[in-house]
């Protein structure tokens, strides 16, 4: 078939975001190729593509002659794939195990490299994941009606440290955090869990603080939030979100606020300054 430039490819996991990109990318006048991830992307990511091929994790070289046949040149990753599938209900295949062996490190940020270098030699080009929804980057400022306290400005300096240093290490990009003491770190079990952690610990009034991997590649992996935290930050009776303005993403906004200010939880997006100091609203 002749390759055409419209095509662009998704590697899809779960989650609304593929399907944000898919209206935004067809509204853009793209032919959307998918690459869906079986027990992760939902059926109606599958129907909004204008193909699709379902792979199970691990099944690189399958992801590749497709997108050759489909004759694609970029291609995004977009959506969630659960961590803990490392360790089960994957099946590489020789390409991928070839690639696998070649990682030192098995964590979040050298694995994706590695894939999307795999994917980038074999002449398709790996985008940034925010192409086309630059809107739903954290906004900064005071989302909610409530405002922090001083203690929760100061625990939200303190939890800022501590998450940029995991992240640095590739752990994690959340810290769950009260009276300046780190309650929970986010690892490879994700930000719900590490808040319910957490969340148990502090009893009551713990803050969640998010940010960015320093160098965080915008192709993958950033930072994400949306109702589902801020439910989740109700059920331990937590009082603070902070997240890193413009460079996470933010999904439904309207019912997350909503839902914010009915528990009366902060939500503020921070920046951070040249010189270390924070924006926190």
């Amino acid at each position: 078939m002749s390759i055409s430039m419209e095509n662009i490819g998704i590697i899809a996991g779960g989650g609304q975001f593929p399907e944000l990109f898919i209206k935004a990318a067809k509204k853009a006048g793209r032919r959307v190729v998918l690459i869906a991830h079986k027990g992760e992307t939902s059926e109606s990511v599958a129907k909004a593509a204008d193909a699709v091929c379902w792979i199970k994790l691990g099944q690189l070289g399958k992801l590749l002659s497709f997108f050759k046949a489909q004759g694609v040149k970029e291609t995004v990753f977009l959506g969630t794939i659960t961590k803990t599938k490392i360790f089960r209900d994957i099946l590489p295949d020789f390409k991928a195990l070839t690639l696998w062996n070649k990682i030192d490190r098995k964590q979040d940020d050298a694995i994706l490299r590695a894939i999307a270098g795999a994917i980038e030699a074999e002449g398709i080009a790996v985008l940034e994941s925010t192409l086309y929804l630059q809107d739903l980057l954290f906004p900064a400022g005071i989302l909610t009606k409530a405002k922090p306290n001083k203690q929760q400005r100061l625990d939200i300096e303190f939890g800022w440290q501590n998450a940029r240093a995991i992240g640095a290490l590739d752990i994690g990009q959340c810290v769950v955090v009260r009276n300046c003491t780190v309650l929970a770190v986010e690892a490879i079990e994700g930000t719900d869990a590490a808040i319910l952690r957490g969340g148990e610990l502090a009893k009551e009034k713990c803050v969640v603080v998010k940010v960015k991997k320093p160098g965080q590649d915008f192709r993958f992996d950033l930072p994400a939030t949306g109702h589902a935290t801020i439910t989740t930050l109700k059920n331990v009776k937590g009082a603070v979100l902070a997240v890193e303005a413009g460079q996470s993403l933010l999904f439904d906004r309207e019912k997350m606020v909503a839902e914010a200010n009915s528990a009366g939880i902060v939500v503020v997006g921070v920046r951070e300054n040249d010189d270390g100091t924070l924006e926190i609203g």
